[in-house]
């Protein structure tokens, strides 16, 4: 026999949990007293809930392993939430582990006590309260299951108390052997007929494709037949961004460069299509056709209705395409080059701007030249993001982490904190506003314990800049959105990290490279202007697209 909270993290074990980000209350007293046991599974103990459920959302999102996350009941539950939802929506595997009070016997009538399994239904794939110890085995295998089968989400399981303390004389149920099925080979055969009788074909890369086995074919697939490509902005890095077909992201919702090599195409290749990113193009009657490469079938609406569908294994319905196509001497690209040419011209400007505060051109330049092919930087959620996702070309997967699924602020400090424990290797580096740094500020005591070599860049502008560049961009008077930060050197410092200021547009480069070469969590306060931003990204790149 076992004590059923042994059993729970045997069970984990077995599923081959490395982590548990979170803060432990008092219902979870004897899962921490197993989990204390453990030789396998290490408690990474932060400041916030939320930060420890980011933190496991990013370890899924890179590993493709589910990240576990734990806290109490009630408001430890509730601080979940927002996590939840960001790994739910981005297609990350995270499992939610909270407390309950005794459901059997209690002497605490609804203190702290709310329906947390009902609360997490909207945003998970299974929630699940555990009501006998002999239920852990099958319920945590199927939550693992359910997380990380296609698309990947998030699931919740509630311990309650007087459960945990139980005995069962179960053991683990062992993962089983499962492939992801694979597309039907007349859905392959009439994506390759329609790719050879096309005249200007174009791959678009989405949020599904970023895996690296699909990243790795779909690579192969624009060498050997020379096809270009653009990616959005969870599709960053799938294919090299400095190959000579990338045609540019879809930072912008429309009139961009990159909007226009798409309209030059009379054929578009959907690869991972999620609709949870604001689309890169919309379909008409009578426009390009579509065809629709992904896990699963397309959403149809007014605007994406796909003419044909190839659904199963995306990595595999590539390299069968791929193997079974044949080049085209009658493709033309010469109106999307031509749009490239303009596109990667624009770009390069503004990339020495020497003004400050620091321009977001200079800056998204800067960070570039700092960090090396494999580098990972990770976003917060600010206007910035739009500068990143359009300028920054990334050369590998998962080397661009930003969040264009729920695009929750507060993200960019755990996202870069789990990236360093997944890859100690490589160089990481936190950006984030003023903002969305200031709501999981605390968690630079954390990193500052585990010994994390991490770079946070601030781009302070003293404002929620998102929402003033959209304010301005429908005429309303600059009016709400301000405020004033502490002194982030000091804040820093206070920590045991150790912060640095900006002087210059010349001093952020260096200042970047000696943070990045030298051991320790770097803080790195850089203001920032974006005065002009409204300009030029709802103003200037439309008409000069347009104007190709």
């Amino acid at each position: 026999m076992a004590k059923a909270s042994d059993l729970f993290i045997e069970a984990l074990e077995a599923e081959g949990v490395e982590y548990i980000f979170g803060i432990p209350g008092e219902e979870n007293l004897d899962f921490l007293d197993s989990l204390s046991r453990s030789k396998k599974i290490k408690l990474i103990l932060t400041r916030h809930e939320q930060a420890a459920g980011f933190m496991a959302s990013t370890y899924g999102r890179f590993t493709g392993k589910t990240g576990v996350c734990l806290s109490t009941l009630g408001p430890g539950a509730t601080n979940l939430v927002t996590a939840a939802a960001y790994a739910q929506l981005g297609g990350m595997p995270m499992m939610m582990i909270t407390g309950q009070k005794p459901i059997k016997k209690s002497k605490q009538g609804r203190f702290q006590i709310l329906d947390v399994v009902d609360m997490m239904g909207p945003v998970t794939k299974y929630t699940h309260q555990l009501v006998a110890a002999d239920n852990i085995p099958s319920k945590v295998r199927e939550a693992f299951r359910i997380a990380e089968e296609e698309k990947p989400g998030a699931v919740h399981l509630e311990l309650p108390e007087d459960i945990a303390d139980e005995e069962s004389d179960l053991r683990p149920i062992p993962a089983s052997l499962s492939r992801r099925p694979v597309a039907e080979k007349k859905a392959i055969a009439a994506a390759v007929c329609e790719i050879e009788q096309a005249k200007s074909p174009i791959l678009v890369i989405g949020a599904g494709a970023n895996r690296k086995q699909t990243s790795l074919v779909l690579s192969e697939l624009v060498n050997d037949f020379g096809i270009p490509f653009v990616t959005t902005q969870l599709g960053k890095g799938v294919i090299d961004e400095n190959h000579a077909l990338f045609m540019g992201n879809a930072a912008l919702s429309a009139g961009d460069f990159v909007h226009r090599a798409i309209e030059a195409a009379d054929l578009i290749l959907n690869v991972g299509h999620d609709v949870i990113e604001k689309p890169p193009f919309f379909m008409k009657n009578g426009g390009a056709k579509v065809l629709h490469i992904s896990f699963n079938t397309a959403e149809v609406d007014p605007v994406y209705f796909p003419q044909i569908e190839v659904i199963g294994d995306i990595a595999n319905s590539i390299w069968r395409i791929k193997d079974q196509m044949t080049i085209q001497h009658h493709w033309d690209f010469s109106r999307m080059m031509l749009v490239k040419s303009h596109h990667d011209k624009n770009i390069s400007k503004g990339a020495t701007d020497s003004r400050f505060p620091v321009y977001p051109q200079r800056a998204v330049a800067d960070v570039r030249i700092a960090m090396p092919d494999d580098g990972i930087i990770c976003l917060d959620n600010g206007v910035y993001k739009i500068w990143f996702a359009r300028n920054y070309r990334a050369s590998k997967e998962n080397t661009v982490l930003l969040d264009n699924a729920l695009a929750s602020m507060g993200a960019g400090l755990p996202s870069a904190m789990a990236a360093h424990m997944v890859h100690p290797d490589r160089k990481v580096m936190a950006i984030c506003g003023d903002g969305g740094f200031m709501m999981n500020s605390q968690e630079l005591e954390t990193a500052v314990r585990l010994n994390m070599n991490i770079v946070v860049l601030i781009l302070n502008d003293n404002s929620y800049g998102m929402i003033r560049w959209k304010q301005a961009n429908m005429g309303f008077k600059d009016w709400g959105l301000q405020y004033n930060n502490p002194d982030f050197v000091k804040y820093a410092d206070s920590y045991g990290a150790i912060g640095h200021r900006v002087e210059s547009a010349e001093g952020l480069l260096p200042l970047l490279k000696e943070c990045l070469d030298t051991p320790g969590v770097h803080l790195v306060d850089c203001s920032v202007d974006y005065s002009e931003n409204d300009e030029i990204l709802n103003h200037a790149i439309q008409k000069l697209s347009a104007s190709i």
